[in-house]
This record gives C-alpha cells, structure tokens and sequence, in this order.
C-alpha cells in the first residue's frame, strides 16, 4: 500500500509539473524568442567575466590569509624529506603562476573582445612565432620539472645497501599492521601466507625452520632509531594497501603475493618534534577541538588529551575499516631502541607451544 501511494504522490507532482510548463509556454506568447545574443547579453556577460575574475583572485587571496600555511611543505622528518619538499614546492609555484596569468588572459579577452555590432573579428590562420613560443616554453619547464623529479626519485629508491641498512617488514592485513625486525643478524626469515597458523600464533606465515627466522621479533608498535637508515620490506595477506609515513614522506604499496620495498632515514626523534611550534600549536588546535566533545571521547574510553606521535596509516581504501588502519611509530636514539628491542620477545618465544 505504502509503494502504491508513493507511485500515486510521485504521477500527481510530474501531472502539476506539466501543467506549469504549458502555463509557461502560454504566459510568453508575444514574447521575443530569438536565440541570438544582442549587445547587451554580449556587455552582461563580459562584465560578468570580469566579476568573476576579481571573485576567483578574492577568494584565493582569502584562502592563502586565512587558510594558508605558508611553507607548503615542512616538518619533515627524513633525510630525502626537504628534496620531496622543494620538488613539490617548485611544481605548485609554477602552477599557481601558470594559473594566475591564464586565467586573468581568458577572462579579459573574454571581456575586452565581446561581440559589438558592426565589429568584425580579428584573427590569425597561423602564426608560427606564437606557435613556437607556446610551445616551447612549457616544453622546456616540463622538461625541467620532470627530470628533477627522476633525480629525487632516483636519490629516494636507490637504497645504498652498503650503509647497512637496518631491514624491517611491514605486513599489512585489514585492518592492522605489524612490524617485523630482523633480529641480531638484520636478515628477514623466509615467509608465506599458506605458512600462517593462527593455532601456534604464527600470524605472519614466518617458516619456523629457517635459521633467519629464530631471531625475528614480531611488535604491533614500530620503533626507529634516528640517523639510521631503513629498509621496508612490505607485504598484504589479503588486498591491496598502502603503507603512508607522512612525516617521513614515505609511501608504497603493499600488494599481495609480493614484496615491495622502501626506504629512508628518520632525522627527528618523536621527542624532538613534539618541541616544533608547529606541531604544538596543531596539538593545541586538536586538544581545543577534543575538549568540546569531551563527554563523547570519555564516554568511548578514550584519552581526552592528544599527544603527537608518527604515524604509518593505510592509504588506500581496503574495507570497511580503512580508516582506523594505523600503527604508531617512535622515532628515538640508537640506546632507546637497543633497549626497547632487547625487551621484545623472538619470534619462536611468540608462538603457541
């Protein structure tokens, strides 16, 4: 009965719709119908195109005052960090001028060459010289722009193994990570998902008989010693994911069946950066913002008062869950992490006897 009267509400309003066109068509009879823009639908929509060029500069100035953290980038907390940075930087700079000139050009134009009656249009069939300069001008900056971008990507993905990298595995599965280290050898065990036994604990498929493997240690919350560089070796059990460490401008995909890599070497331990003014006057932001909604997060068992810490987040959408798929990451000297790591259980005291 509901879906009938809805069918029946839904024939009424599309009936009163079509009526009140047909009031319409009759209401313009003797009206001008002709299609054609006079001089002052032409003088209307210039000036419109002017107005809407002083809006677009307005409300960009706006952002950049009230919205804009000016450097673009910054904190970064890893040795190839500021080069992503200045990368990045340079590429928005150029696009905002790009932008800025094209867009007052168009809009102008659009304003300054408006149909009149009586003018004729000034063309060009060709011009080479332009031709030539519009195209080779953003030839010669993307060219530029794209060969500094290999050379940091290139600097950022060869791992120099000679530096002794410290090797740590990131495994991804919805929705949580874990961290494996290679132990006192630096050397991974071998590992497959048809070797997971969820019965001895053995959650991350690690082959119990490898030798590598007996000084492995499995954690939930990843450690780094500063001024070290690492080695990520990252694998999914299940979908597609993407390990992301802002902070440390890193990120890589986590693809299943395969084992993907990256690296970088934290230069600001997790103490240090919450001394940033930056990062404490965000903090203060976030803890104001926390406190109105203090009987909501109380309620839940959280902390009220937020603290800084780094962060490896999932950014790719995995399910249903994705957006709480997150491990935290301490940054701090090599004597913090020895003796962190020597509190950690190995890998054969974490299975199931």
């Amino acid at each position: 009965m509901t879906t009938l009267l809805i069918f029946i509400i839904v024939l009424f309003v599309a009936v009163a719709m079509w009526q009140m066109v047909k009031i319409f068509d009759l209401a313009q009879v003797g009206a001008s119908n002709n299609q054609v823009a006079t001089d002052k639908d032409n003088t209307f929509n210039g000036y419109m195109m002017i107005g809407f060029l002083i809006f677009i500069y307005a409300i960009t100035i706006a952002s950049f005052v009230y919205l804009g953290d000016l450097p673009l980038m910054s904190n970064a907390a890893s040795e190839h960090g500021p080069e992503l940075d200045n990368l990045m930087i340079i590429s928005m700079v150029i696009i905002f001028i790009v932008q800025t000139i094209t867009q007052f050009l168009l809009h102008y134009f659009a304003y300054k060459y408006k149909g009149e009656k009586g003018r004729k249009a000034l063309f060009y069939a060709d011009n080479n010289t332009l031709e030539a300069i519009w195209t080779v001008i953003p030839v010669i900056v993307l060219a530029g722009l794209i060969i500094y971008g290999l050379f940091t990507w290139n600097d950022i993905m060869n791992i120099d193994e000679s530096e002794d990298p410290m090797i740590v595995e990131l495994y991804a599965q919805q929705f949580n990570w874990k961290a494996r280290y290679g132990g006192d050898d630096n050397v991974l065990g071998k590992a497959n998902v048809r070797l997971i036994d969820l019965d001895r604990a053995n959650i991350l498929g690690i082959d119990e008989d490898d030798p590598n493997a007996q000084d492995d240690v499995i954690v939930t919350e990843l450690h780094l010693p500063v001024g070290r560089p690492v080695l990520f070796k990252m694998r999914s059990q299940d979908v597609l994911h993407s390990a992301y460490m802002p902070h440390f401008r890193a990120q890589m995909n986590c693809v299943p069946g395969m084992v993907t890599q990256f690296g970088f070497t934290p230069t600001i331990t997790t103490a240090e950066m919450r001394q940033n003014p930056d990062i404490q006057d965000k903090v203060a932001n976030i803890n104001a913002l926390r406190l109105e909604r203090k009987a909501e997060i109380e309620e839940a068992g959280q902390d009220l008062n937020y603290q800084f810490d780094y962060l490896l987040l999932c950014n790719k959408i995995c399910g249903k869950s994705h957006y709480n798929m997150q491990m935290k990451i301490v940054v701090e000297t090599q004597e913090e992490f020895d003796a962190w790591i020597a509190e950690q259980k190995t890998f054969p005291n974490s299975l199931n006897k």
